[in-house]
């Protein structure tokens, strides 16, 4: 090509992004499988996000039989990915529907498919209230509800649904409890709150959510103990709800929602609570797992794998997303540079460990010896250190695939990402919707 065609164009891929191959023509989605990539030829560019197909369906499938056999709903939240492609997989496959942290989001997750969402956080802005009215309008019985933790909050919206003129009909909040991050600390002010709900103008009380992954431990003992607090706390603000008619009189059950991706065993059970009580909506908000992880939510999922006595011939959840790079340099004994760096992959729960490697002009890729260590990355450059007196390392124009610590963070630095196999072959291919 003597030219490059680097305009965008929605539901395609091209190259204006990055991980394409610059010189090759756009092309729709659905047409990636088609072109005979693969991860040991030398069409696609490094670094290069990719996710494992079999991996993300075993996970997908997975999770949604736990949640049906602990009695919950499954809401992961979509901030992990921002995928359309992703959230369709999960609905497909039996999700409730999808978590958002904002109303930008939820829009994404309304024209993937969506009909029913959380925003799990707080709305206080005008903006994201008109929004919100104009996307339930857009998508008529969308069921949706968002966080509230405060009578300022309540004041706020009350003042914004006025000059807005938004007329009768209103939309449903979760109160909120927390202890390190937003939420009422206090069983008082929190059913002050709900109170408070009855006679708004605007917000109608649905349930109670709450986040608990900030205070997990890893360790059975304290977080079995954790959540008997939290149960504690829930069940003591539920009765009383319940006991003054604080729910909204048109609603057929209670929602109650938590869970992070690092305790969801734990969790399942205070969501699905104990029989005999008012109908209840258990809808766990875990979202990592759709990927998972090599280090920071592996090693909770060791711990929920023991509680839950999973045999070692049954794994539950599996690393799905990688970031491939290149050896630029060898320029001391023990030391390479890879081309990717704080741009392409997470670093804020920890390095990335190599978990693949590829020599030049080798057929099939290996485990990555486990003396090797990346031990810092700058904006483009990975540093990875291995002792020479133990193991080789790798040689300039080798690959090395990483594995991400926190799936969160490497997802929003990439636009799209390649679907491979279990040969390394691209498949199929997911985009991401940050900006």
């Amino acid at each position: 090509m003597d030219s490059l065609d680097d305009t965008p164009r929605p539901g395609w891929l091209g190259p204006w992004l990055k991980g394409f191959p610059a010189l090759q023509p756009p092309l729709p989605l659905a047409d990636v499988a088609s072109r005979g990539w693969t991860l040991h030829g030398n069409e696609l560019p490094l670094p290069l996000a990719v996710v494992r197909r079999q991996a993300l369906a075993h996970n997908i499938a997975w999770m949604q039989d736990f949640a049906t056999r602990h009695g919950v709903q499954l809401a992961p939240h979509g901030k992990t990915t921002m995928s359309p492609q992703l959230f369709q997989r999960q609905l497909d496959a039996g999700a409730w529907g999808l978590t958002f942290a904002n109303v930008h989001q939820l829009s994404t997750g309304l024209a993937a498919g969506a009909r029913r969402a959380l925003i799990a956080n707080q709305l206080v802005n005008a903006a994201e209230l008109a929004e919100l009215l104009a996307l339930r309008r857009r998508y008529p019985g969308v069921e949706l509800a968002f966080f509230v933790d405060s009578q300022a909050q309540l004041d706020q919206l009350a003042g914004h649904w006025a000059s807005l003129g938004a007329g009768e009909a209103r939309v449903d909040v979760l109160i909120e409890l927390g202890t390190s991050r937003c939420g009422l600390r206090e069983h008082g002010p929190a059913l002050a709150l709900a109170r408070a709900l009855k006679a708004h103008p605007a917000l109608r009380l649905r349930g109670i959510g709450f986040y608990e992954g900030l205070q997990v431990s890893g360790e059975t003992g304290p977080d079995r103990a954790l959540m008997q607090q939290w149960q504690s706390r829930i069940e003591a603000l539920l009765a009383d709800i319940e006991a003054e008619g604080l729910i909204g009189a048109d609603a057929h059950s209670v929602w109650l929602s938590g869970g992070g991706s690092a305790l969801f065993d734990l969790v399942a059970p205070v969501l699905a609570g104990a029989p005999g009580r008012a109908p209840r909506l258990g809808l766990l908000r875990s979202g990592c797992y759709v990927c998972h992880d090599h280090e920071h939510y592996g090693r909770y999922m060791q711990r929920m794998d023991e509680r839950m006595g999973t045999p070692l011939s049954a794994p539950s959840l599996q690393p799905a997303l990688e970031v491939w790079t290149q050896v630029l340099s060898t320029p001391e004994p023990g030391l390479a540079l890879l081309n990717a760096g704080r741009r392409d992959v997470s670093f804020d729960q920890g390095w990335p460990p190599p978990v693949w490697h590829l020599p030049r002009g080798a057929q099939r890729r290996v485990v990555a010896p486990s003396g090797w260590r990346v031990t810092g990355l700058n904006d483009q450059h990975a540093y990875l250190r291995w002792d020479p007196a133990a193991t080789s390392g790798p040689a300039v124009g080798d690959r090395v695939a990483l594995g991400p610590s926190h799936p969160c963070t490497t997802f929003d630095k990439w636009a799209w990402m390649a679907v491979v196999d279990e040969d390394d072959r691209v498949v199929d291919a997911i985009t991401t919707r940050f900006e």
